[in-house]
């Protein structure tokens, strides 16, 4: 039962509330246990935010409703080109140069599929017992086998750069 007088509650232990499976302990019914008081609300200072979130509300729908009418507005637009970084510039100018844009649009779908066709495969081999380890131990293998062959002595490293030059040339097409 509790008390309702003083701020802090009360509560009293009653025979009918006790787990079937604890064993019984006879309560006396003056035994309470005192529960705190909860901490009293802040004091609303949101004001200042609700107000920054208006103005910036307010600055979207009338871009928007600039936008809809198809006129734009001088801040917005120089806003805009400012903020551009130099690679999106040079990107469009590469998109504007092309003629068939639609074969470079269907390449670069296909390669996004592809790449997530091949993830979905290395993810599967990746889930079958041993074979990831397996794969680990041939690739080490590998490594070690190319630096040998390679990398180590002065006469094989100076024949790899030459052929990777050359290829390099075919693929290029300039020296």
């Amino acid at each position: 039962m509790a008390s309702s007088s003083s701020s802090t509650f009360a509560l009293s232990s009653s025979s009918t509330l006790l787990d079937s499976k604890a064993p019984r302990q006879s309560a006396s019914p003056s035994s309470t246990v005192p529960l705190p008081t909860l901490p009293s609300p802040p004091p609303p200072s949101t004001q200042i935010r609700s107000w920054k979130s208006t103005a910036y509300c307010r600055k979207i729908a009338r871009n928007v409703m600039a936008m809809a009418t198809g006129e734009v507005p001088a801040e917005v637009a120089t806003a805009e080109m400012a903020e551009l970084p130099e690679i999106i510039k040079k990107v469009q100018e590469a998109w504007d140069k092309v003629d068939d844009k639609y074969a470079v649009s269907s390449l670069a779908v296909s390669g996004f599929v592809a790449l997530w066709a091949s993830a979905g495969v290395v993810s599967a081999i990746d889930r079958l017992p041993l074979i990831p380890g397996l794969l680990e131990l041939v690739g080490i293998g590998y490594t070690g086998w190319f630096a040998y062959k390679n990398l180590i002595f002065r006469p094989d490293r100076e024949a790899l750069l030459q052929k990777l030059r050359e290829t390099y040339n075919e693929v290029i097409g300039s020296s």
